[in-house]
């Protein structure tokens, strides 16, 4: 179990509107604050050459419309078009396709993988992968804890700029492992999480899904917006 302390949740959560599955449904993170690191080292800045560029998942790259991430789609993970749900969320206005991935991480287990699209763009504009055991009956705490770790540990050698990276940070569900952002603002997010339980004076995190988000920009993400003054 992770064994760390509670401290306030610092991003809100909100659940993107689906078409009725049979797993949960994914996460989508807006207005994301920044947290400062647990790591008391700052890594040296990368050179040119070795930064990150997020441009996207696998074959899906932002900026595609519908018809071009669904071809991504059916091309990385082997599945027929059929396999791919859509859906809107009726609060931001954009539309969602979901596919279940199996072994999207090496052993990992099955993940279900969400693409959304700007509501005034109609692009690309952030891709979600979630683990649970929602989307994988197999899929044990000990797994969400090891995807985690593996993955926070590639995040943080993958060239992403030092002043944009935040890991290991508790809230109030959860810990976020990894945020970082590449020089166009292009950011990964990897969250673990579960319930909070006291056990041996001790906060004890109970992990029941991992999510890990890639987005264009997750602070002013491309959704309806009620602007002061419309009503």
């Amino acid at each position: 179990m992770f064994l760390i302390a509670s401290l306030p949740a610092i991003l809100r959560q909100c659940a993107i509107g689906m078409v009725s599955l049979a797993i949960m449904a994914p996460i989508a993170f807006v207005g994301l604050a920044q947290a400062q690191t647990s790591s008391s080292q700052i890594a040296p800045v990368p050179d040119e050459a070795q930064m990150i560029a997020l441009e996207g998942f696998r074959s899906a790259k932002f900026g595609m419309d519908e018809d071009a991430v669904l071809a991504a789609i059916t091309a990385d993970f082997g599945v027929a078009a059929d396999a791919v749900q859509v859906g809107m969320n009726t609060v931001e206005r954009t539309r969602v396709m979901t596919v279940v991935g199996p072994e999207v991480l090496r052993d990992g287990g099955a993940a279900q993988v969400s693409y959304i699209f700007g509501y005034e763009s109609k692009t690309l504009i952030q891709v979600g992968v979630l683990w649970s055991a929602d989307t994988d009956a197999a899929i044990t705490e000990e797994t969400l804890y090891s995807n985690g770790e593996i993955l926070n540990a590639f995040f943080a050698s993958a060239g992403y700029l030092p002043d944009t990276i935040t890991q290991n940070v508790v809230l109030d569900n959860g810990i976020l492992l990894f945020r970082g952002s590449d020089p166009s603002g292009h950011t990964a997010i990897l969250l673990l999480q579960g319930v909070f339980e006291e056990v041996e004076d001790t906060n004890v995190l109970f992990p029941q899904s991992l999510t890990l988000l890639y987005a264009v920009d997750p602070d002013n993400p491309d959704i309806l917006v009620i602007e002061s003054g419309d009503f």
